[in-house]
């Protein structure tokens, strides 16, 4: 089976979002071009690393071409996903990349590989050939749409439960039962 490519040179939108209340959102990252959109689903973890090593690589990118980092301008995306949502594929491994040359930041998503179980020894060969099957995701975008994502990605992270200031875990509107205050039940004060 050949790789699918989901390939978006400078997209109309590239963002983060989600489908969900609080403590049950799914994430998506989605890129559309005219009416081709494509969604992939991913961990809220790999959201926030992904908008973490943005900034890093673009503050890298500024220092080592001595000019002043590049920030949004306008106002902030804060539209919901675009309809309808399909989901092209569940996120794994993920690539971040700048290409000087265009100076133009490359991001691609792999799908989650899924290994079946082996009943001999794997084959080195076959399994460097199979990890070219599957579908990946690469948007290329300017040093500006990614700070603009890198930033609501942030705030779209730090919009879901508050984390309970003594174990870290998230609160649910109900509370959570902390194991740093033996086992009794915190609540979310305002």
């Amino acid at each position: 089976m050949a790789r699918v490519v989901h390939s978006y040179d400078d997209p109309d939108r590239f963002v983060a979002g989600t489908v969900g209340e609080p403590g049950a959102r799914t994430f998506f990252l989605q890129a559309r071009a005219g009416a081709r959109m494509t969604s992939v689903a991913c961990e809220k973890e790999q959201v926030m690393a992904l908008a973490e090593r943005l900034d890093v690589m673009l503050d890298e990118v500024a220092r080592r071409f001595d000019r002043d980092p590049v920030t949004p301008v306008g106002a902030d995306d804060t539209d919901p996903l675009e309809q309808p949502i399909e989901e092209e594929f569940r996120a794994g491994t993920m690539t971040l990349a700048w290409e000087a040359d265009a100076e133009k930041v490359v991001i691609e998503v792999f799908a989650v590989v899924v290994a079946e179980p082996a009943e001999e020894e794997p084959d080195p060969v076959a399994a460097a050939l199979e990890a070219d099957d599957g579908e990946v995701f690469i948007v290329r975008i300017s040093e500006e749409q990614a700070r603009a994502f890198a930033r609501r990605a942030v705030a779209l992270v730090a919009s879901g439960r508050p984390t309970c200031p003594f174990c870290g875990r998230p609160i649910d509107p109900e509370g959570h039962i902390c194991p740093r205050a033996n086992g009794y039940r915190r609540h979310v004060t305002e």
